[in-house]
């Protein structure tokens, strides 16, 4: 099952959870404040093979230069 992101509208929590593809958009439960106005975010995934990064975003949105050794995003 994918992770998918989400946003709460009312109190800007973001968090993840893991959902069936079927119910990825379905209503939910903020986990930090209990509302129910929360977004399903766009995420950018990473996938490697034989040490090479095969897919994604043009960058690690946890780093600055766009290359990190963390996530092997080049």
């Amino acid at each position: 099952m994918p992770i998918y992101e989400y946003t709460c509208q009312d109190c800007q929590a973001h968090f993840e959870l893991i959902r069936n593809m079927k119910d990825a958009d379905s209503p939910l439960t903020c986990e930090h404040c209990q509302g129910v106005n929360v977004k399903r975010g766009i995420s950018l995934f990473n996938a490697s093979s034989s040490g090479r990064v095969i897919a994604g975003g043009s960058s690690c949105s946890s780093c600055s230069s766009g290359a990190c050794s963390t996530c092997g995003s080049h």
